[in-house]
C-alpha cells in the first residue's frame, strides 16, 4: 500500500456508475441479436482521454488530458523554480552554485513527486529548506543590512506551500494538520533556539501561508468527499428503487394468480372427494391415497390464503386506481380475493372503456382461440390493458390500433399508438407499466417489445405461447403490418413531418 493510500488518499472524482436497466423488446423471438455497432468517434475519444483516473492521479484530475496538463503545469512551475531558486540562493545567501541548484533542485522535485506521493514529498520539502536554512545561517553573521530572507527563503516557500496543499487535498484533515504542525514546529527551532544574525524575519508569514494553504486543500477535499458521498448514494437509491420495482411488480402478479391457483386447487380436492363414489366397492388403499390427495389440497390452500393475505397487507390502498379506471391498481391495491380475474372475453368491454375515455380505438382479431390456460388470459388481458393506458396518458388524442393473433403455438398482441394530438400533461403513474409487462411475459416463457414508430407514435407487441412454456425460435409472422406504415400522416397537422424529431411519447 502506498503511503498516500494509507493515509486516506483523496479520491478523484468522476461520473456515477450507470444504473443496468433492463431494455424491453429488443430480441425478438426467431432473430438473431444485431451485431454491436462501432462506437462514434467522440466516444472514443472521450475513451481515450480516460474518465477513471488512478488513485494516484492528480486530484480534481477527472480526464486523461486535465491530468497530462496538470503534469506539464508542474513540471514547468518546477524547473522555474530550480532555475530560479538556484540563483537567488548562490547571490544572495553565499552558498555556491552546486549546493545551491542541489537544493532548489530538491524542492523541485519535492513539488512535482507531491502530485503522486505527499507524504514523501513533505518529507524531502521540508528536510531541503531546513538543510538550505542552515547552510545559508553563516553568510548572514557577513552581511552588513538587515539581510535577506530567513529561515525561509522565496525558492523553498513555494515549493513547500505546493506540497502541503496537494498533501492537504489527499489525506484527512489530521494528516494534514500534523503536517503544518511539524513544519511549524521546525520553523521555531530554526528561528527560536538556532537562530542567526542580521535576516528578516519569514517565519510568521510562512506559518501563515502554510495555513492558508491547508484550509484550502482540506476545504476542497471535504467538499469532494461530501460530493462522492452524495453521488454514492443517489446510485444505491436508483438500485434499490428499480430493485423494489421489480419486486413489487412480481408481489402484483403473484396476487392476480391467486384465484387461478386457487380454482386449481379446489378442482383438485372436489375431484379427489367424488373419485371414491365412482368407483364400485372401492378398496381402502385407494380410498386412503385419495384422502391423502385432498387434504394436501386443502393444506395448499389454507397456505395460498396465508401467503396472498401477507402480500395485500404489504402496501396500503392505491388512492390513484379509483380516479383512474384504465390503469393496473398500485400494489397492494387491486380486486378484492373474491373477485373475478378478467380473461380474453373482457377485452371488448375494455376498449369500449377506453373509447369512451377520449381515444379512437379500433380493433383487429385474427384466427380462433385456442383454449388458452387461465394464466395466460390473465396476462394477455394486462397487457393489452397497460397499453391503453399508457396510449390514455402519454399519447392524449391519439388514434390506437389493437391486434389480436391466435396462433397455432400461441397468441400475439400488439397495441400500436400514433402521436398525441393533445398537450401531454404529467403523468403521475409509477411507471411500472413496461415493467409489469416484461414480467408477465417471461413468466409465461414469452416476449415483450416496445418501441417508437417512425412517426412520433408508439407500440408494444408481446407473444406469449400457448401452453405457458418457452418455445423454440420461430419467424415473425409475415402478415403482421409494421407499425411505421399502420398510420399514414395526418393532413390536418403540417408542423410534423414523416420522421419525428422529439422523444416518444408514451
Amino acid at each position: 500500500m502506498t503511503p498516500a493510500a494509507a493515509d486516506g488518499e483523496f479520491a478523484p472524482q468522476g461520473p456515477p456508475a450507470p444504473i443496468p436497466v433492463p431494455v424491453l423488446g429488443r430480441d425478438v423471438p426467431g432473430k438473431e441479436a444485431p451485431a454491436p455497432v462501432p462506437a462514434p468517434r467522440r466516444s472514443r475519444v472521450r475513451s481515450w482521454l480516460g474518465e477513471n483516473p488512478s488513485p494516484q492521479s492528480p486530484p480534481f484530475s477527472k480526464y486523461r488530458w486535465l491530468r497530462l496538463f496538470t503534469y506539464l503545469f508542474t513540471g514547468y512551475a518546477g524547473l522555474a523554480v530550480a532555475l530560479g531558486g538556484g540563483t537567488e540562493l548562490s547571490e544572495s545567501y553565499g552558498l555556491t552554485t552546486s549546493v545551491a541548484f542541489l537544493a532548489a533542485f530538491l524542492q523541485a522535485g519535492a513539488m512535482v513527486l507531491a502530485l503522486w506521493r505527499p507524504l514523501p514529498a513533505l518529507a524531502v520539502s521540508l528536510s531541503a529548506a531546513v538543510l538550505t536554512a542552515l547552510l545559508a545561517r553563516p553568510h548572514l553573521e557577513s552581511v552588513h543590512s538587515a539581510g535577506p530572507n530567513w529561515p525561509w527563503t522565496t525558492p523553498t516557500l513555494l515549493p513547500h506551500m505546493v506540497v502541503l496543499l496537494l498533501l492537504a487535498l489527499r489525506v484527512r484533515l489530521g494528516g494534514a494538520l500534523t503536517a503544518l504542525l511539524v513544519t511549524t514546529l521546525a520553523t521555531y527551532v530554526l528561528q527560536g533556539p538556532i537562530g542567526a544574525q542580521r535576516y528578516s524575519s519569514t517565519g510568521v508569514m510562512a506559518v501563515a501561508l502554510f495555513s492558508v494553504a491547508v484550509l484550502i486543500g482540506s476545504a476542497l477535499r471535504g467538499r469532494s468527499e461530501a460530493r462522492s458521498q452524495l453521488i454514492q448514494q443517489t446510485t444505491i437509491t436508483a438500485e434499490e428503487r428499480a430493485r423494489r420495482t421489480l419486486l413489487e411488480e412480481r408481489s402484483r402478479i403473484a396476487r392476480e394468480l391467486h384465484d387461478v391457483v386457487a380454482h386449481h386447487m379446489s378442482v383438485i380436492s372436489i375431484q379427489a372427494q367424488v373419485a371414491p363414489h365412482l368407483v364400485e366397492n372401492p378398496s381402502e388403499e385407494l380410498k386412503e391415497n385419495l384422502a391423502g390427495i385432498r387434504g394436501n389440497a386443502l393444506e395448499a390452500l389454507t397456505e395460498l390464503r396465508r401467503v396472498l393475505g401477507v402480500l395485500r397487507s404489504e402496501f396500503p390502498d392505491d388512492p390513484e386506481a379509483a380516479e383512474d379506471p384504465y390503469r393496473l391498481a398500485a400494489p397492494g391495491a387491486g380486486p378484492a380475493p373474491d373477485a373475478p380475474q378478467p380473461n380474453l372475453a373482457r377485452l371488448d368491454a375494455l376498449i369500449e372503456n377506453t373509447r369512451a375515455a377520449g381515444l379512437d380505438v379500433s380493433t383487429a382479431l385474427r384466427g380462433e382461440p385456442r383454449g388458452y390456460p387461465p394464466g395466460v388470459e390473465l396476462s394477455a388481458y394486462r397487457i393489452v390493458q397497460e397499453g391503453l393506458s399508457n396510449a390514455l396518458r402519454h399519447a392524449p388524442g391519439s388514434t390506437v390500433r389493437v391486434e389480436v393473433d391466435h396462433l397455432s403455438d400461441g397468441i400475439v398482441l400488439c397495441v400500436v399508438n400514433s402521436r398525441p394530438r393533445q398537450p401531454v400533461q404529467p403523468s403521475p403513474g409509477t411507471g411500472h407499466g413496461l415493467l409489469g409487462m416484461r414480467e408477465r411475459a417471461a413468466m409465461l416463457g414469452g416476449k415483450v417489445t416496445a418501441a417508437p414508430t417512425l412517426r412520433g407514435g408508439f407500440m408494444v407487441r408481446a407473444f406469449l405461447p400457448k401452453t405457458g412454456t418457452p418455445l423454440p425460435p420461430r419467424p415473425e409472422p409475415p402478415h403482421l403490418p409494421r407499425p411505421e406504415f399502420i398510420f399514414p400522416p395526418l393532413p390536418d397537422d403540417p408542423d410534423h413531418p414523416e420522421s419525428p424529431t422529439g422523444e416518444p411519447t408514451p
